[in-house]
């Protein structure tokens, strides 16, 4: 039985719950006064915390008896990383013919009766979709919101609204874009990533050009206009385009200190913004508007990508009405989320700072605006790479993008769930960054990387540990002083 609504659904039962975007469904499903139960692997996370203030019975390993124990099941929902052939739970339910879904068709199920909201993009959605969550919630939109990350303002990744709105961190890999049809989307950026999933950044370009195609034309895209590759995303569209950037040679007036770096490449100006029209009106896209960053941030978050970031949101405020008044001052107030350039505590006067940087963009971002903060201090990278496809596929970018830290701890690869081995190294790694720069080295383990830092720290460095794995639990342990 395919299940096409979540209404008459009581029992559900979740794969791989641990997931931030899995705990964040769990919540949502739970407040609407469905009953959660689910599995995953004795692995700590974040998310634990979060299961147990929901009091959620959590099975810590996945067996088939675990669901066996579970009666009158109306429903099995898993993340993508488990399947029919590497999942006993989920070949249980099969046999048994209780009804399944993935994330992705569950949220879309969730999404298809709201006025849906989606942030997608290769970086900057977990921020962009936590800034707009708080913007309308500050504006009285009272929305639905799942973010992808703990948003530190609410202290959850989730907001539970009463009203028609809801906001989602939708996400690329896998072609999840696929079971969502929003009324309004952000795309921030596109670089190629996933390359375990897309062939090419063609493949990769080709599933957020069928998403936009799906906003309907009362609806509206707003896209980064400082970029080839989103612009070609938006002319697929057939809904008003909202075009943002910083469209300006300098930088603007009033930003936190650690704002004012890299700008030289984004100055568009206003002979390009018309050429840009041009492109748009000769495609029939008639309604097009154009908005970039105000002289009014000043914003608590750091960097460039973060102005960035502020602006997306501001032109989806405004496109949905709200002031720019109330706009900014929310903005203003943001305070960010766990594991993007999230500050740990201290130890012996050193700041250790963490952040889910895994693609070359990403690092450069990071590492660029804590340059710019930071200037006077020792910035000491420990890096994690994620996935082997990914740092294959991406090694030459990731050798040349950590040129802003002062030394650099290449840890062994994380393969998470997708893989366990294939085709690179972080030996292999750390010999293409001796090209571009010094202090680089080859750590196995996060429990090498503690021990080397431990009693080396002081006031003058900062620490940050980087990747999307769990190199945050050196930082944990520096703080402990003990792992």
């Amino acid at each position: 039985m395919k299940i096409t609504d979540l209404e008459g659904v009581e029992n559900i039962y979740m794969i791989g719950i641990k997931g931030v975007g899995m705990v964040g469904l769990a919540e949502i499903l739970q407040t609407r006064g469905k009953k959660i139960k689910g599995s995953d692997t004795g692995e700590s996370f974040f998310t634990d915390q979060i299961l147990k203030r929901l009091k959620v019975k959590v099975y810590k390993k996945f067996a088939e008896k675990n669901i066996k124990n579970e009666k009158d099941l109306d429903l099995v929902i898993h993340s993508t990383a488990y399947n029919l052939e590497n999942n006993e739970e989920l070949q249980w339910a099969q046999e048994n013919n209780v009804p399944r879904l993935s994330y992705p068709e569950a949220l879309g199920l969730l999404l298809k009766n709201k006025v849906g909201i989606a942030v997608c993009g290769t970086h900057g959605k977990t921020t962009v979709t936590a800034m707009l969550a708080l913007l309308m919630k500050d504006a009285g939109f009272d929305p639905t919101a799942l973010v992808g990350s703990k948003v530190t303002q609410i202290n959850s990744g989730v907001l539970v609204g009463d009203s028609e709105y809801m906001v989602i961190e939708a996400d690329e890999y896998q072609n999840k874009l696929a079971h969502y049809n929003p009324q309004m989307v952000i795309l921030t950026n596109l670089d190629f990533d996933h390359p375990d999933y897309f062939e090419d950044f063609e493949s990769y370009k080709k599933v957020f050009k069928d998403f936009v195609r799906k906003i309907p034309a009362t609806g509206t895209l707003v896209v980064w206009g400082e970029s080839a590759s989103t612009l070609e995303v938006a002319m697929e569209a057939r809904c008003k385009i909202v075009v943002y950037g910083l469209f300006k040679k300098t930088p603007p007036a009033g930003l936190a200190m650690g704002n004012k770096i890299g700008l030289e490449g984004m100055g568009v100006n206003d002979i390009m913004l018309h050429e840009i029209q041009e492109k748009f009106e000769q495609a029939g896209k008639k309604m097009v508007e154009f908005v970039s960053s105000p002289k009014d941030f000043k914003l608590k978050v750091i960097g460039q990508h973060n102005l960035l970031n502020a602006t997306a949101v501001l032109a989806l405020g405004k496109a949905l009405g709200i002031s720019e008044e109330q706009l900014i001052k929310s903005l203003n107030n943001f305070e960010g989320t766990a594991r993007r350039l999230e500050m740990v505590g201290k130890v012996k006067g050193a700041l250790i700072i963490d952040d889910y940087a895994h693609h070359p963009e990403e690092v450069k971002a990071t590492l660029e605006a804590l340059r710019s903060k930071y200037f006077d201090k020792n910035i000491i990278c420990v890096f994690h790479p994620h996935t082997f496809t990914r740092t294959k596929a991406l090694l030459n970018g990731f050798s040349q993008s950590f040129g802003k830290a002062d030394e650099v701890i290449i840890l062994d690869v994380y393969g998470s769930a997708r893989e366990e081995q294939g085709g690179v190294s972080s030996e292999e790694l750390v010999e293409k960054m001796k090209m571009f720069q010094q202090n680089v080295f080859h750590m196995a383990t996060i429990k090498d990387a503690y021990e080397d830092l431990k009693d080396r720290i002081g006031s003058r460095d900062v620490v940050v540990t980087m990747g999307a794995g769990n190199v945050c639990d050196l930082a944990e342990a520096l703080l402990a002083g003990k792992i």
